[in-house]
């Protein structure tokens, strides 16, 4: 039984223009928890050698591991495109995801990416590495790279950006999609079905 999500309101660029200069579009946002196996070291070091004038948010907090954000920070190397925001929640973490131009989940491994749930369901157009974990979620409404491979990664990544069209395209069926897909509801009666055959069997 999968993880769900309900449909989201998408929030205008209030808090993030004012705290960090953003405007709808204007970013690439990866959202989760801050460990090395997530692959933002390989969204850090694609991104560097992008050139464009979008900005990398890379927002979520430490699960012990405040050495890897550190590392992250240095990888930066100085680059102002690239804001490091913390751990986010409420209305900020809703304008986060309700005004990137596209999400990105670098992850090595996964389980079901609650995050990657979320930021369909906001109408993002998702990029993700190939492991199946990922890429199930999605199906044919996101775009995927070679687990690891920071080359292909800069290489969708440039392809995008050179592509809004595409991207817009993306962004009109991923939450549609997703919450077909994933649904609260489905998944709460799955559950409870679950919990009656348990119930019966003893």
């Amino acid at each position: 039984i999968p993880n769900g999500v309900n449909p989201v309101a998408p929030a205008a660029p209030d808090i993030i223009r004012e705290k960090y200069g953003l405007e709808k579009d204007s970013y690439i946002l990866y959202l989760g928890r801050m460990v090395p196996e997530k692959g933002c070291h390989y969204l850090v070091d694609a991104f560097k050698k992008l050139h464009t004038d979008k900005k990398l948010v890379i927002a979520g907090g430490s699960s012990d591991t405040h050495w890897y954000i550190d590392q992250l920070k240095e990888q930066a190397g100085g680059d102002d495109r690239i804001i490091f925001t913390g751990f986010v929640d409420g209305a900020l973490r809703e304008e986060l995801y309700s005004n990137a131009y596209l999400f990105v989940l670098p992850s090595d491994l996964e389980g079901m990416p609650l995050c990657l749930l979320e930021a369909m369901s906001y109408g993002n157009c998702c990029v993700t590495s190939d492991i199946p974990e990922c890429t199930e979620v999605c199906g044919d409404h996101g775009f995927a790279f070679q687990k690891g491979n920071t080359a292909d990664l800069k290489r969708l990544l440039e392809q995008l950006l050179s592509q809004p069209d595409m991207v817009k395209c993306c962004k009109a069926t991923a939450a549609d999609y997703i919450l077909q897909k994933y649904n609260w509801d489905q998944v709460t009666e799955r559950t409870l079905e679950l919990y009656e055959q348990v119930k019966s069997a003893k």
